[in-house]
Protein backbone atom coordinates (compact mmCIF):
# COMPACT_ATOMS: atom_id res chain seq x y z
CA UNK A 1 0.00 0.00 0.00
CA UNK A 2 1.27 3.33 -1.02
CA UNK A 3 0.06 6.91 -0.87
CA UNK A 4 1.41 8.94 -4.09
CA UNK A 5 1.53 12.79 -3.96
CA UNK A 6 3.26 15.28 -5.59
CA UNK A 7 6.27 14.56 -2.90
CA UNK A 8 6.50 11.21 -3.51
CA UNK A 9 6.73 11.63 -7.48
CA UNK A 10 8.71 14.31 -7.41
CA UNK A 11 11.40 12.83 -4.94
CA UNK A 12 11.15 9.39 -6.03
CA UNK A 13 10.21 7.33 -3.42
CA UNK A 14 7.56 5.42 -1.84
CA UNK A 15 5.68 7.15 0.53
CA UNK A 16 5.25 10.51 2.01
CA UNK A 17 7.17 10.41 5.37
CA UNK A 18 10.27 12.20 5.84
CA UNK A 19 12.84 11.71 8.74
CA UNK A 20 14.78 15.59 8.40
CA UNK A 21 17.96 15.72 9.75
CA UNK A 22 18.35 15.34 13.54
CA UNK A 23 22.13 16.09 15.26
CA UNK A 24 23.41 12.81 16.58
CA UNK A 25 20.49 11.06 15.92
CA UNK A 26 20.32 11.20 11.89
CA UNK A 27 23.08 8.50 11.71
CA UNK A 28 23.57 5.70 8.75
CA UNK A 29 21.34 3.25 11.01
CA UNK A 30 18.36 5.37 11.09
CA UNK A 31 17.71 6.93 7.99
CA UNK A 32 18.67 3.10 6.52
CA UNK A 33 15.89 1.65 8.13
CA UNK A 34 13.60 4.85 7.16
CA UNK A 35 14.57 4.43 3.29
CA UNK A 36 13.93 1.20 3.35
CA UNK A 37 10.37 1.27 4.23
CA UNK A 38 10.11 3.84 1.63
CA UNK A 39 10.23 6.72 3.34
CA UNK A 40 12.89 10.20 2.71
CA UNK A 41 15.36 10.38 5.21
CA UNK A 42 18.54 12.60 5.98
CA UNK A 43 21.79 11.87 7.29
CA UNK A 44 22.92 14.85 9.58
CA UNK A 45 26.32 16.25 7.76
CA UNK A 46 27.40 18.08 11.09
CA UNK A 47 27.24 15.24 12.74
CA UNK A 48 29.92 13.95 11.22
CA UNK A 49 33.75 15.28 12.36
CA UNK A 50 34.31 15.87 8.76
CA UNK A 51 33.88 16.16 5.13
CA UNK A 52 35.97 12.84 5.46
CA UNK A 53 33.53 11.29 8.06
CA UNK A 54 30.53 12.44 6.32
CA UNK A 55 31.61 10.36 3.01
CA UNK A 56 32.30 7.29 5.20
CA UNK A 57 28.69 7.59 6.43
CA UNK A 58 27.36 8.28 3.09
CA UNK A 59 29.13 4.97 1.43
CA UNK A 60 27.80 2.95 5.00
CA UNK A 61 23.97 4.05 4.46
CA UNK A 62 24.28 2.67 0.82
CA UNK A 63 25.40 -1.04 2.42
CA UNK A 64 22.29 -0.84 4.27
CA UNK A 65 20.15 0.09 1.36
CA UNK A 66 19.73 0.83 -1.97
CA UNK A 67 16.91 3.19 -1.98
CA UNK A 68 16.86 6.97 -2.06
CA UNK A 69 17.90 9.59 0.86
CA UNK A 70 19.29 11.92 1.53
CA UNK A 71 21.49 14.46 3.51
CA UNK A 72 20.84 17.42 5.68
CA UNK A 73 23.10 20.34 6.03
CA UNK A 74 22.36 22.74 8.38
CA UNK A 75 23.98 26.52 7.96
CA UNK A 76 24.27 28.26 11.06
CA UNK A 77 26.82 30.95 12.94
CA UNK A 78 29.57 29.08 14.68
CA UNK A 79 32.59 30.12 16.70
CA UNK A 80 34.68 27.95 15.18
CA UNK A 81 33.84 28.05 11.00
CA UNK A 82 32.63 24.86 9.46
CA UNK A 83 34.11 24.05 5.70
CA UNK A 84 30.51 24.14 4.45
CA UNK A 85 31.76 23.74 1.18
CA UNK A 86 33.84 20.49 1.76
CA UNK A 87 30.64 19.43 3.08
CA UNK A 88 29.18 19.76 0.30
CA UNK A 89 31.29 18.31 -1.86
CA UNK A 90 31.37 15.14 0.27
CA UNK A 91 27.33 15.11 -0.25
CA UNK A 92 27.76 15.14 -4.25
CA UNK A 93 31.07 13.16 -4.52
CA UNK A 94 29.18 10.81 -2.90
CA UNK A 95 26.61 10.48 -5.11
CA UNK A 96 23.61 12.00 -3.02
CA UNK A 97 20.34 13.19 -5.21
CA UNK A 98 18.50 14.97 -2.40
CA UNK A 99 19.29 17.43 0.46
CA UNK A 100 17.61 19.43 3.20
CA UNK A 101 19.07 22.14 3.91
CA UNK A 102 18.14 24.30 7.39
CA UNK A 103 19.35 27.59 9.25
CA UNK A 104 20.77 30.36 6.93
CA UNK A 105 20.07 31.21 3.10
CA UNK A 106 21.08 28.00 1.01
CA UNK A 107 21.66 30.50 -2.01
CA UNK A 108 25.36 29.95 -2.31
CA UNK A 109 25.28 26.34 -2.47
CA UNK A 110 22.52 26.14 -4.61
CA UNK A 111 24.34 26.39 -7.63
CA UNK A 112 26.68 23.93 -7.19
CA UNK A 113 23.66 21.38 -5.94
CA UNK A 114 21.74 22.07 -9.07
CA UNK A 115 24.72 21.51 -11.65
CA UNK A 116 25.15 18.12 -10.11
CA UNK A 117 21.31 17.11 -10.19
CA UNK A 118 20.61 17.25 -6.47
CA UNK A 119 17.06 18.54 -5.60
CA UNK A 120 17.09 21.30 -2.54
CA UNK A 121 14.46 20.82 0.55
CA UNK A 122 14.85 23.70 2.55
CA UNK A 123 13.15 23.92 5.86
CA UNK A 124 11.38 27.39 6.96
CA UNK A 125 9.51 28.24 10.13
CA UNK A 126 7.40 30.94 8.33
CA UNK A 127 5.57 31.57 5.46
CA UNK A 128 7.68 34.29 4.42
CA UNK A 129 10.98 32.09 4.49
CA UNK A 130 9.28 29.89 2.65
CA UNK A 131 8.49 32.12 -0.11
CA UNK A 132 12.34 33.40 -0.34
CA UNK A 133 13.39 29.72 -0.35
CA UNK A 134 11.02 28.80 -3.45
CA UNK A 135 12.14 32.14 -5.01
CA UNK A 136 15.67 31.14 -5.31
CA UNK A 137 15.27 28.22 -6.66
CA UNK A 138 14.67 25.45 -4.14
CA UNK A 139 12.79 21.82 -4.64
CA UNK A 140 10.51 21.69 -1.62
CA UNK A 141 9.80 23.32 1.54
CA UNK A 142 9.68 21.33 4.95
CA UNK A 143 7.78 24.04 6.88
CA UNK A 144 7.95 23.82 10.96
CA UNK A 145 5.41 24.26 13.14
CA UNK A 146 5.04 25.85 16.54
CA UNK A 147 4.34 22.26 17.93
CA UNK A 148 8.05 20.81 16.64
CA UNK A 149 11.23 20.11 18.42
CA UNK A 150 14.17 21.80 17.56
CA UNK A 151 14.26 25.56 16.29
CA UNK A 152 10.36 26.85 15.54
CA UNK A 153 10.78 30.48 15.27
CA UNK A 154 9.78 33.46 16.84
CA UNK A 155 5.86 33.70 15.19
CA UNK A 156 4.73 31.06 17.45
CA UNK A 157 2.26 30.00 14.45
CA UNK A 158 0.88 26.06 14.57
CA UNK A 159 0.99 23.75 11.56
CA UNK A 160 -2.66 23.82 11.44
CA UNK A 161 -2.92 27.45 10.36
CA UNK A 162 0.89 27.69 9.38
CA UNK A 163 0.46 24.77 6.97
CA UNK A 164 -2.66 25.96 4.95
CA UNK A 165 -1.49 29.82 5.29
CA UNK A 166 1.80 28.43 3.21
CA UNK A 167 -0.24 26.63 0.69
CA UNK A 168 -1.50 29.46 -0.65
CA UNK A 169 1.57 31.07 -1.55
CA UNK A 170 3.83 28.36 -2.39
CA UNK A 171 3.58 26.45 -6.01
CA UNK A 172 6.64 23.80 -4.97
CA UNK A 173 5.55 21.02 -3.03
CA UNK A 174 5.46 21.18 0.72
CA UNK A 175 6.20 19.10 4.03
CA UNK A 176 4.80 19.39 7.01
CA UNK A 177 6.36 19.14 10.11
CA UNK A 178 5.44 19.91 13.94
CA UNK A 179 3.37 17.66 16.12
CA UNK A 180 3.29 14.56 13.07
CA UNK A 181 3.19 11.12 14.90
CA UNK A 182 -0.12 9.06 13.24
CA UNK A 183 -1.21 8.23 10.22
CA UNK A 184 -4.30 10.97 11.30
CA UNK A 185 -1.57 13.81 11.36
CA UNK A 186 -0.83 12.35 7.77
CA UNK A 187 -4.05 13.00 6.38
CA UNK A 188 -4.27 16.41 8.16
CA UNK A 189 -1.34 17.41 6.33
CA UNK A 190 -2.23 16.31 2.90
CA UNK A 191 -5.85 17.76 3.03
CA UNK A 192 -4.23 21.11 4.40
CA UNK A 193 -2.24 21.55 1.33
CA UNK A 194 1.04 19.82 2.01
CA UNK A 195 2.27 16.13 0.08
CA UNK A 196 4.06 14.78 2.73
CA UNK A 197 5.15 14.86 6.71
CA UNK A 198 8.34 14.99 8.51
CA UNK A 199 8.47 13.34 12.02
CA UNK A 200 11.35 13.98 14.26
CA UNK A 201 10.85 12.93 17.79
CA UNK A 202 8.33 9.49 16.49
CA UNK A 203 11.26 8.53 14.77
CA UNK A 204 14.00 8.86 17.57
CA UNK A 205 11.36 6.06 19.35
CA UNK A 206 11.90 3.71 17.40
CA UNK A 207 14.40 0.64 17.28
CA UNK A 208 16.52 1.79 14.67
CA UNK A 209 17.52 5.10 16.08
CA UNK A 210 20.84 4.98 17.79
CA UNK A 211 19.72 7.02 21.07
CA UNK A 212 19.53 5.00 24.61
CA UNK A 213 16.50 3.22 25.49
CA UNK A 214 15.94 5.36 28.20
CA UNK A 215 15.20 8.17 25.72
CA UNK A 216 13.12 6.08 23.57
CA UNK A 217 11.06 5.40 26.49
CA UNK A 218 11.27 8.83 28.11
CA UNK A 219 9.61 10.09 24.99
CA UNK A 220 6.48 7.46 25.25
CA UNK A 221 6.33 7.98 28.69
CA UNK A 222 6.24 12.09 28.32
CA UNK A 223 2.59 13.27 27.32
CA UNK A 224 2.16 16.64 24.95
CA UNK A 225 3.09 19.10 27.90
CA UNK A 226 6.25 17.88 28.25
CA UNK A 227 8.16 20.47 26.62
CA UNK A 228 10.32 23.37 27.32
CA UNK A 229 10.69 27.18 25.52
CA UNK A 230 14.29 27.86 26.08
CA UNK A 231 16.63 30.57 24.51
CA UNK A 232 13.45 32.77 23.29
CA UNK A 233 15.10 35.80 25.31
CA UNK A 234 18.57 35.24 23.94
CA UNK A 235 16.77 35.57 19.86
CA UNK A 236 17.32 31.90 19.34
CA UNK A 237 13.51 30.06 20.65
CA UNK A 238 13.95 26.31 20.62
CA UNK A 239 11.80 23.44 21.85
CA UNK A 240 12.90 20.68 24.14
CA UNK A 241 12.02 18.27 26.36
CA UNK A 242 11.10 18.95 29.78
CA UNK A 243 13.44 17.95 32.44
CA UNK A 244 15.44 19.58 35.53
CA UNK A 245 18.61 20.68 33.15
CA UNK A 246 15.75 22.36 30.64
CA UNK A 247 13.88 24.05 33.72
CA UNK A 248 16.60 25.72 35.04
CA UNK A 249 17.50 26.77 31.52
CA UNK A 250 13.92 28.87 31.63
CA UNK A 251 14.86 29.82 35.33
CA UNK A 252 18.15 31.37 34.68
CA UNK A 253 17.21 32.50 31.43
CA UNK A 254 14.45 34.81 32.81
CA UNK A 255 16.49 36.29 35.16
CA UNK A 256 17.22 40.55 34.98
CA UNK A 257 20.32 40.99 32.95
CA UNK A 258 20.69 36.84 31.68
CA UNK A 259 23.15 35.95 28.95
CA UNK A 260 23.46 32.55 27.00
CA UNK A 261 26.82 32.29 28.70
CA UNK A 262 24.69 31.92 32.03
CA UNK A 263 23.19 28.68 30.78
CA UNK A 264 25.85 27.47 27.98
CA UNK A 265 27.10 24.92 30.24
CA UNK A 266 23.82 23.36 31.02
CA UNK A 267 22.74 23.50 27.30
CA UNK A 268 26.05 21.95 26.24
CA UNK A 269 24.84 20.11 23.09
CA UNK A 270 28.16 17.50 23.93
CA UNK A 271 27.41 17.10 27.35
CA UNK A 272 23.23 15.89 26.34
CA UNK A 273 25.13 14.00 23.53
CA UNK A 274 27.25 11.48 25.66
CA UNK A 275 24.58 11.97 29.30
CA UNK A 276 21.64 11.40 27.71
CA UNK A 277 21.61 9.97 23.98
CA UNK A 278 24.64 7.76 24.64
CA UNK A 279 24.49 7.21 28.51
CA UNK A 280 20.70 6.98 28.87
CA UNK A 281 20.26 9.77 31.86
CA UNK A 282 17.57 11.84 30.87
CA UNK A 283 18.07 14.30 33.79
CA UNK A 284 21.72 14.25 32.40
CA UNK A 285 21.21 17.07 30.01
CA UNK A 286 18.86 19.01 27.60
CA UNK A 287 18.20 17.70 25.12
CA UNK A 288 15.05 17.75 22.05
CA UNK A 289 11.80 16.77 21.78
CA UNK A 290 8.74 18.25 20.25
CA UNK A 291 4.98 17.92 21.43
CA UNK A 292 3.92 14.82 19.41
CA UNK A 293 5.51 13.07 22.65
CA UNK A 294 2.01 13.04 23.69
CA UNK A 295 0.95 10.85 20.42
CA UNK A 296 3.74 8.40 20.99
CA UNK A 297 3.10 5.26 22.72
CA UNK A 298 5.07 2.55 21.39
CA UNK A 299 9.27 1.78 20.20
CA UNK A 300 8.07 0.11 16.59
CA UNK A 301 10.63 -0.33 13.96
CA UNK A 302 10.60 2.49 11.26
CA UNK A 303 9.13 -0.32 8.84
CA UNK A 304 6.44 -1.30 11.26
CA UNK A 305 5.92 2.42 12.11
CA UNK A 306 5.76 3.29 8.34
CA UNK A 307 3.12 1.01 7.57
CA UNK A 308 1.33 1.63 10.31
CA UNK A 309 1.00 5.65 9.56
CA UNK A 310 0.56 4.64 5.68
CA UNK A 311 -2.66 1.95 6.42
CA UNK A 312 -4.38 4.42 9.03
CA UNK A 313 -3.90 6.90 6.62
CA UNK A 314 -5.33 5.12 3.65
CA UNK A 315 -8.11 4.22 5.87
CA UNK A 316 -8.75 7.59 6.76
CA UNK A 317 -8.66 8.46 3.48
CA UNK A 318 -11.44 5.92 2.65
CA UNK A 319 -13.87 6.39 5.23
CA UNK A 320 -13.48 3.51 7.46
CA UNK A 321 -12.73 5.44 10.62
CA UNK A 322 -13.46 1.85 12.16
CA UNK A 323 -10.56 0.40 11.56
CA UNK A 324 -8.30 3.45 11.76
CA UNK A 325 -6.93 4.01 15.18
CA UNK A 326 -5.42 7.46 15.26
CA UNK A 327 -2.66 6.53 17.80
Amino acid sequence: MALTTRFTEAFGIEHPIVCGGMTAVGTAELIGAVAEAGGLAFLSALTQPSPEALSKEIARCRELTDRPFGVNLTILPTLTPVPYEEYREAIIDGGVKIVETAGANPAPHLPAFAAAGVRVIHKAVSVRHAVKAQSIGVDAVSIDGFECAGHPGDDDVPGLVLIPAAARKLTIPIVASGGFATGAGLVAALALGASAINMGTRFVATQESPVHDNVKQQIVDNDELATEIVFREFGNTARVARNSVSSKIVEISQREGAQFADVAALASGARARQAVLADGDVEGGMWWAGQSQGLIDDIPTCAELISRIVSQAADLIAGELTNAVAR
